[in-house]
């Protein structure tokens, strides 16, 4: 066994696990993320472990049973304190799954307070009066809502986490981070005893978020984005350290797979293809039709990958995606679309690609899953919230394999290319 470990996390999905472990590295954390709930005890030694599920869009009731699990192994690994992480864009619908999930574990904690909020201003998500912007617009006008499985079309983020929990939920604002730990203690202790049980946190930087980390030492559980992960190390007494995330030396070949649709990710697709780079569009109807997507696509790539990395894309824009899902369903749509692109994963990675870029949150937890990867050692980021990964992988036979798994709207435009020369 062992030493426990300080920080215990239950990420709903494999980017936001990547994400979150990204930020608790650069923080000076060693972190190892596992992938779903680990059958033993941890072997190796490290501050803190990330446990990633793919539980932010099935139903709240299996997210919940999901993430108890997680909890109980976290538990058994001496974790001192448990974060629960979501998406920085606050991903959910009325019937959960933050509210649910949060609940759940405050029960099993026996804890009847505490903080949520999706602030990451590293990449322009920041929270005030309790509204979430992305960049310069409140969620709602950012493209968010148009999000297939959870589109977010209200901003206001007490009103959205209320409709998600039977627990009150309040607001630590601004005024209050400002003024620094002492004041938000104070804030929590007024809000409890007005019966609030969750409260939405304002943070609109990084001082922000340092400042509001020292306030929750003691406090069971934290749910949050990735962002308040920078302010909770300094509370273990750990600081910022670069040997926290250094990886094995990269090879093989190079490629990138993305399922995401967001507007970022298109811009993504579109800078990779103006940049001169072989990509090529998989399409859901022929999938549908029982063409072998997969097969054509590894075909295609084959000759192509000792000349750099090759882009397989289901990436479409918003009306285009809809239509699909209005022939096929929408859960129908997306699940096959990942199944596909999962094979390809596979497929490349038995090609000898050891360098693979994923985009998209269910489109990375299907890759991780086909390419049989039980955990990663976290390594330096590429852009906020995106580092390089390194996992030994069943379908490499066991040989070391760098990953990338990228939340779909997070990194610069020119991200497909950057990435390969971050890791040179």
């Amino acid at each position: 066994m062992s030493a426990k470990i300080l920080l215990g996390c239950i990420a709903d999905d494999f980017t936001g696990a990547t994400d979150l472990a990204n930020n608790l590295v650069r923080a000076g954390m060693r972190v190892v993320q596992t992938i779903g709930v680990p059958a033993g005890p941890l072997a190796a030694e490290v501050d803190a472990v990330v446990v990633a599920l793919k539980s932010r869009t099935i139903a709240p009731a299996e997210a919940v049973a999901q993430s108890l699990e997680a909890l109980r192994w976290l538990q058994a690994q001496g974790a001192r304190q448990i974060y629960f992480k979501y998406c920085s864009t606050f991903d959910s619908t009325p019937a959960g799954n933050i509210g649910p999930v949060t609940e759940a574990l405050m029960e099993a904690l026996g804890c009847d307070f505490t903080i949520a909020t999706p602030a990451f201003p590293d990449n322009k998500r920041t929270v005030f009066k309790g509204y979430l912007f992305a960049g310069e617009v409140l969620l709602n006008e950012s493209g968010m809502q148009n999000h297939p499985l959870t589109p977010m079309t209200d901003p206001n983020l007490v009103r959205v986490l209320q409709a998600q929990t039977r627990r009150r939920v309040g607001l630590i604002d601004h005024a209050v981070v400002a003024r620094g730990a002492p004041a938000v203690r104070e804030r929590i202790a007024q809000l409890r005893t007005e019966g609030i049980g969750i409260a939405i946190v304002d943070a609109v930087s990084n001082d922000d978020l340092l400042r509001l980390g020292p306030a929750l030492a003691d406090m069971p559980l934290v749910t949050a984005g990735s962002g308040v992960a920078i302010g909770l190390p300094g509370n273990f007494g750990i600081a910022p350290s670069s040997a926290a995330g250094v990886l094995p030396p990269a090879g093989g070949l190079q490629a990138v797979v993305s399922g995401s649709c967001s507007l970022a990710t298109n811009r993504q697709v579109l800078s990779f293809i103006q940049a001169g780079r072989p990509a090529l569009a998989i399409d859901p109807l022929r999938i549908a039709a029982g063409v072998d997507v997969a097969a054509e696509a590894l075909a295609w790539a084959a000759p192509l990958l000792a000349d750099g990395p090759v882009l397989v894309y289901s990436t479409a824009e918003a009306g285009a995606v809809k239509s699909v899902q209005g022939r096929l369903g929408v859960d129908e749509a997306g699940a096959m679309v990942e199944r596909t692109i999962a094979g390809i994963a596979r497929g490349l990675v038995a090609l000898g690609v050891r360098q693979l870029v994923v985009a998209g949150g269910e489109t990375s937890g299907a890759c991780v899953q086909a390419l049989g990867i039980a955990q990663m050692q976290i390594g330096a980021q590429i852009d906020p919230g995106v580092p390089w990964c390194h996992a030994p992988a069943e379908a490499a036979g066991g040989a070391g394999l760098h990953i990338a798994l990228k939340s779909g709207n997070f990194g610069t435009d020119d991200f497909f290319s950057k990435a390969f020369t971050v890791l040179e």
